[in-house]
């Protein structure tokens, strides 16, 4: 058998998980040298929720630090999380806004982009699949893992093959909860392998603790490449630590290849981050700790640290446990959506209305609204008729491809900029998705290149030559 490949997610999914996506690109600097010496199968580095954090909180802008990291890790793959028709925003997109992000994310560095879609919808992921494709990019099309009736063996297999019909290049197992069992994952993936031809990559949190053990069985059954994060910022709501998988194989026939005694450079850097991180407030103690609780309440840690900071605003901390309680009978109500961006936010901030408004559903989102007539695409279990017009009232059920309804919008979006804010090709992009909070950041970008008068600041203009 040919050796394991090992993702690491240090530079996007550790700190998406544990510090809401609060890693700066200065920070993560000194490492990348380090990172790319390693012979990782990938660096999951950009995509989530790092394109928003980067605009919304630290004024960076996203693309550039895309840049930077290509040009620091020349010799490793690039790899990015990517949400099909709702690209890295909140809403669906038209198909000529999809396509012009994958073509920008793969001229920027990008090899290797996941694709997925919340309700594993394949429609949704219609016009990123063509357009990764165009771009002669690694296509790796993930499916969301979740449980319950409807998800059984069976159906993700012939998802799967679905996903390789329309021109997957590999099949990511998603689990962003940390639902999966070891011996689960073992029956799934021999599922897997029997149903389709390409590699097999496995992605699961730690949430849950059954992490190491789910990626050890999920091995032993045939999977090729599996996620992982530097130990300092692995375990807890992030996933399995690289140097403990890398030890635990080595010797083995499914050996990584990789050598500790290098890990050990990263990792000692990556302690320093961690020790800061959590000295500032930024990584909250709970999101480092096991709760196996996420297997009754199927709640992703993002998901859970948005349910805290919900009830917290409100002043009803005390209701959390009936709120964990309320999410599966949400999630049963909506079609059994999985809970992952952005069906996650969703239906917990619904749930979330449905306890402290002391009566269910008597406020109802718009989010939630669309949901149930169809916005987001088709759900995995057909919605009760009763309660969708209960949600919705005589609003018609949305049935087609929920882009078909979207005239292209690229041009339209290029007029609504400021021309004075318009750097790069790319800012377009990030307006369509974070509209005001990107006109901000150009903003902040804009005045600090320029002085008050408009005059560029050019330091090098005011020195002599000798």
């Amino acid at each position: 058998m040919a050796k394991i490949g090992i993702t690491e997610t240090v530079l996007r999914d550790a700190h998406q998980s544990l510090l809401a996506t609060r890693m700066t690109t200065e920070d993560m600097l000194p490492m990348l040298p380090l990172l790319d010496e390693i012979g990782f199968a990938s660096l999951e580095c950009w995509g989530g929720a790092t394109f928003d954090s980067c605009l919304r909180f630290l004024n960076e802008d996203p693309w550039e630090r895309l840049r930077t990291i290509r040009k620091n890790c020349p010799k490793t793959k690039l790899q990015m999380l990517f949400r099909g028709q709702n690209m890295l925003g909140y809403r669906h997109y038209s198909d000529d806004v999809v396509q012009y992000f994958v073509e920008k994310s793969v001229a920027n560095g990008i090899d290797i982009i996941r694709i997925f879609d919340a309700l594993n919808d394949v429609r949704n992921l219609d016009a990123a699949i063509k357009a990764t494709k165009h771009e002669k990019a690694h296509l790796q099309a993930a499916i969301s893992y979740t449980t319950g009736d409807v998800f059984t063996v069976d159906y993700y297999a012939k998802y799967a093959k679905r996903l390789e019909n329309a021109g997957a290049d590999s099949i990511c197992i998603k689990d962003m909860a940390g639902l999966l069992t070891p011996y689960g994952t073992y029956e799934l993936v021999k599922a897997l392998k029997n149903a389709v031809k390409i590699p097999i990559q496995l992605h699961s949190h730690y949430t849950s603790g059954l992490a190491s053990m789910v990626m050890l069985k999920g091995i032993e059954a045939g999977v090729d490449v599996i996620d992982t994060a530097i130990s300092p910022l692995a375990l807890g709501t992030s996933h399995p630590a690289t140097e403990s998988m890398v030890a635990a194989l080595s010797g083995t026939k499914y050996d990584t290849g990789l050598d500790l005694k290098k890990l050990t450079g990263i990792r000692s850097y990556v302690d320093t981050l961690r020790t800061k991180y959590i000295e500032s407030g930024l990584i909250d103690p709970k999101m480092l700790a096991v709760d196996a609780n996420a297997l009754l309440y199927q709640v992703p840690g993002g998901m859970l640290s948005n349910l805290v900071s919900q009830l917290k605003q409100a002043g009803q901390m005390d209701k959390l446990e009936e709120v964990l309680l309320e999410v599966p009978r949400v999630r049963k109500d909506a079609g059994y959506p999985p809970l992952v961006t952005p069906t996650s936010q969703i239906v917990g901030t619904q749930a979330v209305f449905n306890i402290i408004g002391g009566e269910r559903y008597k406020m109802v989102t718009k989010e939630f609204k669309g949901l149930v007539r169809g916005e987001y695409g088709q759900t995995p279990v057909a919605i009760k008729e009763d309660f969708r017009k209960k949600i919705i009232g005589d609003d018609k059920p949305i049935t087609c491809r929920p882009a078909d309804l979207i005239k292209p919008e690229l041009t339209k979006l290029r007029a609504e900029i400021p021309s004075e804010f318009v750097e790069q090709e790319e800012d377009v992009l990030s307006y369509a998705q974070f509209g005001q909070v990107a006109l901000k950041f150009f903003e902040y970008r804009r005045n600090r290149k320029y002085g008050l008068d408009g005059e560029l600041l050019d330091m090098q203009s005011k020195v002599h030559p000798v």
